[in-house]
């Protein structure tokens, strides 16, 4: 008898890798930075901050995916199988990250920078030490880190702007906005997922209304900001946002349709196209 080849690997569809490969985060940092920047009308703005920022978003996205599959032993996941290479590739973007920071940076924005840290290790400070059973979901650590990502990806706007200070951008309707939306995208994927183990109707529907309500009032507030404001400079951030969060209600009326992986690549181009969407759209006074 001849031997019995073995069993090839599924082959994962090339657009899974936008996830696995953690690019999705970065590009969605540098979409967004373009609009940010757009919205507050700056004048100066170095391709340097594109490059930092999303070479410092895809760094701490590696580190994150290595940190989960290390503390649940997963060692099928992408990320653990290649987790050497990944692991170097990470180190030379961080340090990429961090030089130019240091040498193009403002020095009036090292505050930020100060602020944008202490989420960051917080993000990975609940990663470590925070306690919860099996399944829930971990809505602390998703809030932290869509304030963290939201934080990121504002100050490297925000601090070209010398007349204004760390407190404008954190109660500025842009910021928060966008903060929520990431919120909610991140944590879309395990609340599908708790909903799916729902023991009862009851138990489901809650699952449904933890989604669908903040989104459902996020684009609402959206709209609002964006009739409120006369100028045509800011409209055009207000209906990304809220692009992104009628995208994301589609989206979780939808989700039985497709795998959790799947799902995961989607809701991270709910916030992508609108970032797309909305660059060319024309902004006057």
């Amino acid at each position: 008898m001849g031997k019995i080849p073995p069993v090839e690997k599924e082959r994962k569809p090339w657009w899974l890798y936008l996830n696995l490969l953690g690019l999705d985060a970065p590009l969605i940092a540098v979409m967004w930075l373009f609009l940010f920047a757009r919205t507050w009308r700056v004048n100066y703005h170095p391709w340097e901050a594109y490059v930092a920022l999303g070479l410092a978003v895809w760094t701490i996205r590696i580190a994150a995916k290595l940190l989960a599959g290390a503390m649940h032993s997963d060692v099928s996941s992408f990320a653990m199988i290649h987790r050497l290479s990944l692991r170097r590739l990470a180190i030379c973007t961080g340090v990429s990250a961090l030089a130019l920071t240091v040498l193009k940076f403002p020095l009036s924005g090292y505050n930020y920078l100060l602020v944008g840290a202490l989420l960051v290790l917080g993000y990975f400070a609940l990663w470590l030490f925070s306690t919860q059973e099996e399944g829930e979901v971990p809505y602390a650590r998703h809030a932290l880190g869509g304030a963290a990502f939201a934080f990121g990806t504002a100050l490297a706007a925000h601090v070209y702007l010398p007349t204004l200070g760390i407190q404008q951008l954190i109660f500025s309707r842009e910021f928060i906005s966008f903060a929520v939306l990431c919120l909610l995208a991140s944590s879309a994927t395990d609340m599908w997922e708790h909903s799916e183990k729902a023991d009862n109707d009851d138990m489901f529907s809650i699952d449904e209304l933890v989604l669908s309500l903040p989104l459902t009032l996020l684009g609402a507030a959206a709209l609002v900001f964006a009739v409120q404001n006369d100028s045509m400079t800011v409209r055009p951030f207000f209906y990304a946002i809220l692009t992104g969060a009628a995208l994301l209600q589609v989206l979780n009326q939808t989700r039985n349709r497709f795998r959790r992986s799947t799902l995961k690549v989607l809701a991270s181009l709910c916030l992508l196209a609108p970032g797309m969407i909305f660059q060319t759209y024309p902004m006057s006074n």
